[in-house]
């Protein structure tokens, strides 16, 4: 009995050993190892997302940085605990006003 798709291009492709060795580590690189492709594509998304954390966290402390050199300076604490806190002297009054639509935050 011989097989009638011996002399077939894909049948003499599909047959090749080397071409099931190729193919089982292709897949085994994609799927199955520790180092897959899939995994690196995961961990490249977190590299991506600490460095950006990184730079947010820089500007943070460049900006921090800039408010204690301000407030080195007696006034500039005095307007800081003013505006932020609603520190008054004993003998001031404070009024705060607010309107529609303002967006000042309340914690």
């Amino acid at each position: 009995m011989k097989n009638p798709y011996k002399d077939k291009a894909w049948f003499q492709f599909l047959s090749n050993k080397y071409i099931w060795s190729l193919l089982f580590f292709i897949i085994w690189m994609l799927f199955l190892d520790n180092y897959s492709y899939f995994d690196h594509s995961v961990l490249n998304d977190q590299i991506e997302e600490l460095e950006d954390n990184k730079t947010y966290y820089q500007e943070e402390i460049k900006k921090d940085e800039a408010q204690i050199k301000q407030l080195k300076n007696p006034e500039q604490v005095e307007k800081y605990a003013r505006e932020k806190y609603y520190m008054k002297k004993d003998s001031e009054d404070i009024y705060i006003v607010e309107f529609e639509g303002d967006t000042i935050e309340k914690k």
